[in-house]
């Protein structure tokens, strides 16, 4: 879930359910028939009408390619028992990672009935568990179970299932074998081999297409935690965007804004949200501007290691962006030959305009995907290139993740205290 730097106390109306209540349904499985609470209306799971594909070869993606909002969740409603099975007790040799959440196991089903695999053979899936002593809690499961339960989209990550048992909350995504985006830019070493200049232009397309299904929708959703260690890679280096805790429906009846608590992550989330709370939908766009540059430049949003006037990656690099003789500057120089000059350049302003101080000024996700796109289409790699990067740190052990797949611990902290307060280190 998010990195919460907001106030701890509850705004009404903060966290809105697509199916509003809690109801008592009879779910049957292959095995037992349980009685258990649901968040809202989740459909009745059986084997001949869940699965992850529409007929025998062809993905619901491939069928859907512009993605689609259900009008009823096909979501597989698990056991503690269950989950405990898939990943033998919950065993510390499984773990994936922790968040703010809580830990997340890797589990094993069957592929078609998601029992429990008992042959050692099956289908891997990633599993979040509550930690008790957490902050965060019911509302962040419910607004994932909520909005990941009806939207469907190539770029956002299938949720699979969830248990609601006593006090144990648990739920279950797809496993994206690839990790965090924020793994692959900022760990070194042979396991994590930097990306290429046309591959992150892959994720930040894929990316950006994901947000846009979420703000072209009949009722736009505003994501509220994009990051780097939010989206999560498949094994062909798809953008999957994961970890919908925080997410929040957009304005209605002709607002401009919503205004809630402020919550999500220092360094990505917008100026005019962290200073009044009012929530816009290009309060996303200017957090994927952030990404962007984080892309180009292979450098944290936030690093307190790095040399002074530095620390705010956004603040050192917005006056070399409208700078075309100081791209050079800013570029990762692992990317060295391997982009053309205009190319270059054209990213830099999108990531400008994304990171425009007021949300009207800033281009919609539909344009930030146009835009990409025509950039990708840009063939010619520049020879001569010879971009110097900023002084890097010596640290790069990723600061903050919690991705379904690849998180690490993390602490809040409160949005209206010094920006001391708000940075926090993760502990993998």
């Amino acid at each position: 879930m998010g990195n919460c730097f907001g106030f701890s106390a509850k705004t009404q109306g903060d966290t809105r359910s697509l199916d509003p209540g809690l109801s008592t349904s009879k779910i049957s499985s292959s095995s037992a028939t349980t009685t258990t609470t649901t968040t809202g209306k989740l459909s009745n799971f059986s084997n001949s009408t869940f699965g992850q594909s529409i007929g025998s070869n062809v993905s619901a993606d491939e069928v859907f390619p512009e993605g689609r909002i259900l009008e009823v969740p096909n979501l597989r409603i698990f056991t503690y028992s269950e989950l405990r099975s898939a990943t033998r007790n919950f065993k510390p040799e499984n773990v994936l990672g922790e968040g703010g959440f809580g830990r997340v196991y890797k589990g094993l089903v069957e592929e078609r009935t998601l029992n429990p695999s008992k042959s050692g053979t099956g289908m891997v899936v990633a599993v979040k568990k509550l930690n008790p002593e957490s902050m965060q809690g019911f509302d962040e499961w419910q607004a994932e179970i909520n909005f990941l339960g009806r939207l469907s989209h190539p770029n956002l990550v299938k949720l699979m299932g969830y248990c609601l048992e006593d006090k144990e909350l648990l739920i279950v995504y797809e496993y994206l074998p690839k990790g965090s985006l924020e793994n692959h830019l900022f760990r070194r070493g042979a396991v994590f081999e930097p990306f290429s200049w046309d591959t992150r232009l892959k994720i930040a397309i894929g990316a950006a297409r994901g947000l846009a299904f979420l703000h072209s929708s009949e009722r736009q959703v505003i994501y509220r935690d994009f990051k780097a260690s939010n989206i999560l890679l498949d094994v062909n280096y798809n953008a999957k965007l994961s970890d919908f805790g925080l997410a929040k429906y957009g304005p209605m009846g002709g607002e401009s804004h919503v205004t809630t608590r402020v919550m999500g992550t220092y360094g990505y989330a917008a100026p005019e949200y962290v200073a009044t709370g009012h929530l816009y939908v290009k309060s996303d766009v200017y957090g994927f501007g952030v990404v962007l540059l984080e892309m180009l430049t292979g450098q944290r949003a936030l690093d307190t290691n790095r040399p002074s006037g530095q620390h705010k990656l956004v603040d050192w690099a917005m006056p070399m962006l409208g700078d075309r003789r100081k791209i050079g500057r800013l570029m990762d120089a692992r990317l060295e030959g391997q982009y053309s000059s205009k190319g270059a350049y054209q990213a830099t302003q999108l990531t400008l305009r994304c990171l425009a101080g007021e949300p009207k000024s800033r281009p919609s996700m539909k344009q930030v995907v146009e835009t990409l796109e025509n950039i990708e289409a840009i063939k010619t790699r520049s020879k001569n290139a010879a971009p110097r990067p900023m002084a890097r740190s010596r640290d790069h052990t990723p600061t903050h993740s919690n991705s379904p797949l690849q998180p690490r611990k993390e602490t809040s902290a409160r949005s209206n205290i010094e920006v001391s307060h708000q940075t926090r280190q993760a502990a993998t």
